[in-house]
């Protein structure tokens, strides 16, 4: 599979790394010297120094063979006419292409991007991702992850182990016993870093983040059995009124739940703008690091603080500033992966990462297969995907013991029609199931095999 990315910044690079180890043949495009040879340097990949958007460097980078093209550089147009270009001239099949400005998403315009104007399949916008990402979060308190699957009848969850939670140095093959009617599989577990595929005689320790899929029917149950019993917030404060904290402020107002929500904007023009797009939102103009400020936003009373501005500084002291006035919760968006180790010592209970969010997307389009979804959980540890099962596939028919999955690779749930099943050894997938599975990042292509069509299919 050949494939060009265009834009080598942090989500161009890391889509570059996700391929880089399955035998794709990736050639990356920047106008940066510097940045191209980082890749180049860092990653089996061809780096090519040019505009994106010139035919000319789109041809030296094999649009002629390619199957796809993923335009993520910075700038909207040249995303946009790099698919027209290598849709009109080089005939790629798959066009990906990231677009922010949000006047380009209007519904008025949605004729723009069809096959007979600008050919491009799939429209990846970070802003309005990040927004429904930080929604889920906030119905689920206590979780610092939340994606809803199979359409909202499975969800995933990612929560901290603290010492009150009740499972901890139990087996877990145990927790079936303590909690028949608990419908959960353990995925994933991160500790110190390091990602973990856990196996029936693992004990979950203090400090990990844990990764479970949950029928969300019995989501308040499981998060009860982690020690997280959480009100869901009625008082909210968003710092930043850019598209995120726009998106998200529309979102909550859209849901119908009775929330008291304050938005921070610093720039008066944006605040003017922001204050007329939303209905029962107040916003406030100034400086969330200005106490005055939070203190007029009853910060003390507040439950939850979403710092979401495009400096993340700001957003870690707003956060911090917020939780020392008496806020409980803090969601913090934050670029740079160099802050990581602080998260935990800073007090801030959800890291929001636009990088990571961006890429599970693009992820779900790259994947082959009838694979309907895709997240990439603790930084490239794996896989979290949904998939539909075919005839074919060597997981259908047979016991899940006797199915002989790839190392790595955990069932989390079975979607039957209207049913959820928490699966066990003696459970047999059906052609036409919905599967929700983690894959470590090594198992991953045997997993795209399995749920690919075959020949004898037809």
């Amino acid at each position: 599979m050949k494939v060009i990315i265009c834009g080598a910044g942090q989500v161009g690079a890391n889509i570059a790394r996700y391929l880089a180890d399955e035998d794709t043949d990736i050639t990356v495009i920047d106008q940066s010297p510097e940045l191209v040879q980082k890749i180049v340097d860092s990653l089996d990949v061809t780096g090519l120094v040019g505009f994106a958007s010139h035919p000319d460097i789109l041809e030296r980078a094999g649009a002629r063979d390619a199957e796809m093209i993923i335009a993520v550089t910075y700038a909207d147009e040249v995303n946009m006419i790099a698919c027209q270009i290598c849709h009109t001239l080089f005939d790629v099949p798959t066009k990906i292409a990231r677009v922010r400005h949000q006047s380009y998403l209007e519904p008025m315009w949605s004729d723009l991007f069809s096959r007979d104007h600008m050919p491009i399949d799939v429209i990846i916008s970070p802003e309005v991702e990040v927004a429904q990402a930080i929604n889920h979060r906030l119905a689920i308190p206590g979780a610092f992850d939340v994606i809803p699957l199979a359409d909202g009848r499975v969800s995933l969850i990612g929560v901290h182990c603290g010492e009150e939670t009740p499972v901890l140095d139990t087996p877990l093959r145990q927790l079936t016993d303590l909690f028949p009617d608990l419908h959960i599989v353990i995925v994933a577990v991160s500790r110190g870093g390091q990602g973990i595929v856990p196996r029936g005689d693992d004990m979950l320790q203090q400090g990990d983040d844990v990764y479970f899929v949950a029928d969300s029917a019995h989501l308040q149950r499981a998060m009860a059995a982690f020690g997280h019993e959480e009100i869901e917030a009625r008082r909210i404060i968003v710092v930043g009124g850019g598209n995120i904290g726009l998106n998200l402020a529309q979102l909550v107002e859209a849901s119908g739940k009775r929330v008291n929500l304050k938005l921070i904007e610093v720039d008066k023009k944006r605040a003017e703008l922001v204050a007329q797009r939303l209905e029962r939102t107040v916003v406030i103009h100034g400086d969330a690091l200005d106490t005055d400020i939070l203190d007029e936003a009853n910060v003390a009373a507040t439950e939850t603080i979403v710092a979401v501005s495009n400096d993340d500084e700001v957003n870690i002291l707003s956060s911090m500033l917020a939780k020392r006035f008496g806020c409980q919760r803090a969601v913090t968006l934050i670029n740079k992966t160099s802050y990581s180790p602080l998260f935990s010592s800073l007090g801030i209970d959800t890291v929001v990462s636009p990088r990571a969010i961006t890429v599970s997307t693009i992820l779900q389009h790259v994947r082959r297969g009838r694979i309907r979804s895709v997240h990439s959980l603790t930084e490239g540890f794996g896989e979290l995907i949904e998939a539909e099962a075919l005839e074919t596939s060597s997981l259908v028919g047979v016991p899940i013991r006797d199915a002989k999955l790839p190392e790595g690779v955990v069932l989390g749930a079975i979607v039957r029609g209207n049913e959820v099943l928490i699966p066990r050894g003696g459970t047999i997938v059906r052609s036409g199931d919905l599967v929700i599975l983690f894959a470590a990042s090594e198992a991953v292509k045997q997993v795209e095999k399995i749920f690919s069509v075959r020949l004898e299919f037809f």
